[in-house]
């Protein structure tokens, strides 16, 4: 492709994007094809010759097009915001562009400089402990997903409690660590993949607010301490998946300092409202934690994949993860003067990741940010203030933030067929859950385009639904 091709290509495709945005509430929130239908309309061998990108173009209008679920749409009330936004794009052209391999900071000093100041920013925007401060010794890494994260954390946490003998002798089967029966699956796979297993995974009750209950962790570790088992680790959340729960951090801390236990917090959507001062609440106790993460891929506008993960202490993390074979050793690493982000995480290879986290901040700057994530607040407590006026639903857990656990009185099957409905037509889109074995549908505002005329149309819409069940039963 010559330089004026490029330019060409990049100017339409730029074009494309911007027109997707402006037609995107006219597709189905929900794609509407079926399993295998993507894949059978593509051709079954590759093509011999290179085809114009005219024709390629064409092409992702005509078949990938109908297979995408428009994450991006403002009437987009599923699982959790996945936002991007036109400057996080810009950003990841940019990436593209430089095609760096970022494991060490020789192979390119501003990917790593970069990442570290950008996610010493984060530390002041979202007022977390100083110990979080590249300055200090801890700092804070780019991964891949709030799972990189949390593993990242149980593998540092597994090491310390084994004085750092485990990569040579192997896993101490008396270990053992904690987290809420709300906790993401992802705290499972890690326990999984880090050798320690399921069964030495202990799951916590939680109280009426689905929230972990620190006389439960207490009691347990108690417990297993009495059968000989070593305690290690607790993952706290702030802000559960299926209903935005948030764990009492500092009685767990508490208890974490107490015990010599690793305290990871995992705030990968709700950790971005703490932009907002109002809702800093969410991080009381954060001051306990060796380690946490949130994910500016949720509810900041940057797109997928970017989970910023911290440490209070960087050494423990990288004595963890590092090997230095020979073709990685260089003068500035062996320095001691620069980060080589390599040690911080499970691959070797890394992408310049701060560049559209960089963009984002720049281009919104932190104003700009909260006003998005106040006006997605104000919405929330819009339709929960109508779900109340409306006697067929009930409210099924607390509403810090931006999600809605609600459901139809009339039980699990109508919720079921209720939920079938609104997303039949893909106009809408939600998902559920299950709170105390009940089955919930949930309603998470978050899209950067969401405006209260969407949440109105979306409260109307299932008001029209429910009608259906109301006039079936």
């Amino acid at each position: 492709m010559t330089s004026e091709e490029f330019r060409q290509n990049g100017r339409a495709m730029v074009d494309w994007i911007a027109e997707y945005f402006e037609r995107i509430e006219t597709f189905p929130v929900l794609s509407q094809v079926e399993p295998g239908q993507t894949r059978a309309a593509l051709p079954p061998e590759p093509p011999t010759s290179g085809e114009s990108f005219d024709a390629i173009l064409g092409d992702v209008e005509k078949t990938i097009l109908p297979g995408i679920t428009h994450w991006q749409s403002p009437n987009f009330f599923a699982f959790f915001p996945a936002n991007t936004s036109e400057p996080s794009i810009l950003g990841e052209m940019l990436a593209a562009c430089f095609g760096v391999q970022g494991m060490l900071w020789a192979t390119s000093p501003a990917c790593t400089e970069l990442e570290t100041h950008v996610l010493d920013w984060m530390v002041k925007m979202l007022a977390l402990p100083e110990s979080f401060l590249s300055s200090t010794a801890g700092g804070g890494v780019i991964q891949d997903s709030a799972s990189s994260s949390n593993l990242c954390a149980l593998l540092a946490a597994r090491e310390r409690a084994s004085n750092y003998t485990t990569n040579v002798h192997g896993n101490d089967r008396r270990l053992i660590a904690y987290t809420s029966t709300h906790a993401h699956s992802s705290v499972e796979k890690a326990a999984m993949i880090a050798g320690i297993g399921r069964e030495r995974l202990c799951l916590i009750a939680v109280d009426d607010d689905f929230a972990m209950r620190p006389d439960a962790l207490a009691a347990q570790i108690a417990e297993d301490k009495h059968k000989g088992l070593i305690p290690f680790f607790v993952c706290a959340t702030v802000g559960t998946t299926s209903s935005n729960a948030l764990d009492p951090l500092p009685e767990i801390g508490s208890i974490c300092r107490a015990q010599n236990l690793w305290l990871h917090v995992d705030a990968a959507m709700c950790g971005t409202a703490a932009l907002c001062p109002e809702f800093r609440f969410i991080h009381d106790g954060i001051e306990f934690a060796d380690s946490y993460c949130f994910d500016p891929h949720k509810w900041m506008f940057t797109n997928v994949d970017c989970s910023c993960l911290y440490v209070a202490d960087r050494k423990g993390l990288i004595q963890t993860l590092s090997v230095l074979p020979e073709y990685l050793k260089n003068n500035a690493t062996a320095s001691g003067a620069v980060i080589d982000y390599r040690d911080w995480h499970i691959p070797l290879g890394r992408r310049f990741r701060s560049l559209k986290l960089w963009f984002v901040i720049r281009h919104y700057g932190i104003e700009g940010l909260r006003f998005h994530l106040r006006r997605h607040v104000e919405l929330t407590r819009m339709f929960a203030g109508w779900l109340r006026q409306d006697e067929r639903f009930e409210i099924m857990a607390p509403i810090p933030l931006n999600l809605i656990c609600f459901r139809h009185r009339k039980g699990d099957e109508a919720n079921l067929k209720l939920l079938e409905r609104i997303n039949y037509d893909g106009r809408i889109y939600l998902t559920h859950t299950k709170l105390n074995n009940r089955v919930t549908l949930r309603f998470c505002v978050g899209q950067n385009h969401t405006e209260s005329r969407h949440v109105e149309q979306a409260w109307k819409h299932i008001q029209r639904r429910a009608d259906e069940i109301d006039l079936e039963s």
